[in-house]
């Protein structure tokens, strides 16, 4: 797990009784899982599942499980609640189901969090609320009771760079750390008994510079890799390199008064914090447009003086023809920016043969 989570999830239903049951599991998941395989598991026997329209899978499901066939079938309630199926459960026989599905991790300040959905509360059902403890006909636990079966959960990060902190806000957990850049991940014995809450896994990749790191599988047929690059929790502005900004500036009839007073200010402030590393232009458009230079300009005081001046004599008149502005702001000549490069705390031009 480095920003994929490739999650797998094994259910295990046995029947105690004496006679054949089917069995019924709903159970959570994240919104943002993509399921991908799924396999049942019979003593010896592993039967993989495929991926049907979901009539035709119900139909198939209903014919095996009327013929007395062992069979189990997946299908998504919600989007974040699945309903596990499994058909004729012998008396003394225990099956298996194994899940996997994967789910992009996208940090939040820095933080990537891996959620593990423990609890299906209730749910709003057309017109009705579907309440756990009153609706027979819907498997949910009732609010605030926990399963009555423990839960393992097992995680291993391999972020390919080093791992900064890991916390559980929500279980109390064990770490290993192999490496640096990988860690174990257990819930404590005390933990698997409480299954009335969510899973959460936070850890952190930002360091205070920029991290890469390589990962590489071996596949069957194909070999994979992820690249990984952290940027660094606090960038500091001479590590910014030059860059170049075209402003479209809308000045139809439309934007007359205080709409075009917001923008004015708006404007000055984008560009007076430009460094005199930056170019920049400015597209103004109504009915036509017209443009402040025809190459990009530095962004020296002088420069921004001048623009600021044409910028402040708009009044605001005419129709408003975005995509024609828009079209020649992308033909703009594009300046020689990748010329530069870093030497030292510099910034060194090879064109010009100057420092700034």
């Amino acid at each position: 797990m480095g920003v994929v989570a490739d999650v797998t999830v094994n259910q295990v239903y046995a029947n105690h009784g004496t006679e054949a049951i089917e069995a019924t599991y709903v159970f959570p998941a994240s919104t943002r899982a993509a399921v991908y395989g799924m396999q049942m598991v019979i003593g010896s026997r592993v039967i993989t599942a495929k991926i049907k329209e979901k009539g035709e899978a119900r139909a198939a499901y209903n014919q095996a499980k009327a013929e007395g066939k062992r069979a189990s079938l997946l299908e998504q309630d919600r989007p974040n609640v699945f309903q596990m199926n499994v058909a004729n459960v012998m008396p003394g026989e225990t099956i298996e189901i194994q899940l996997q599905y994967t789910e992009m991790l996208v940090p939040e300040n820095g933080v990537y969090a891996f959620v593990y959905p423990e609890v299906v509360g209730p749910r709003f059902s057309g017109t009705q609320k579907v309440k756990a403890s009153t609706n027979k006909n819907v498997p949910y636990l009732a609010s605030g009771k926990a399963s009555p079966f423990p839960i393992e959960i097992y995680t291993r990060i391999d972020a390919g760079m080093p791992i900064q902190n890991i916390n559980c806000t929500s279980h109390q957990v064990d770490i290993k750390y192999p490496t640096l850049n990988s860690a174990k991940v257990r819930l404590d014995a005390v933990a698997q008994e409480k299954t009335n809450k969510d899973f959460i896994l936070e850890y952190k990749l930002a360091g205070g510079k920029i991290q890469s790191g390589l990962m590489l599988y071996e596949g069957e047929e194909e070999n994979f890799f992820t690249l990984m690059v952290q940027p660094p929790k606090t960038i500091q502005t001479n590590q910014i390199p030059p860059r170049e900004y075209v402003f479209v500036m809308d000045v139809s009839g439309s934007m007359n008064g205080f709409p075009l007073a917001v923008s004015k200010k708006l404007m000055r402030n984008l560009i007076s914090n430009l460094r005199p590393t930056d170019k920049f232009n400015v597209m103004l458009f109504a009915g036509a447009s017209a443009v402040l230079a025809e190459e990009s300009l530095h962004a020296t005081p002088e420069n921004i003086n001048d623009a600021m001046k044409v910028i402040d004599d708009q009044k605001g008149g005419g129709s408003t023809q975005l995509l024609p502005a828009l079209k020649k702001a992308i033909q703009l000549p594009r300046c020689e920016l990748n010329v530069f490069y870093r030497c030292g705390n510099r910034w060194l031009c090879k064109c010009r043969k100057r420092s700034i």
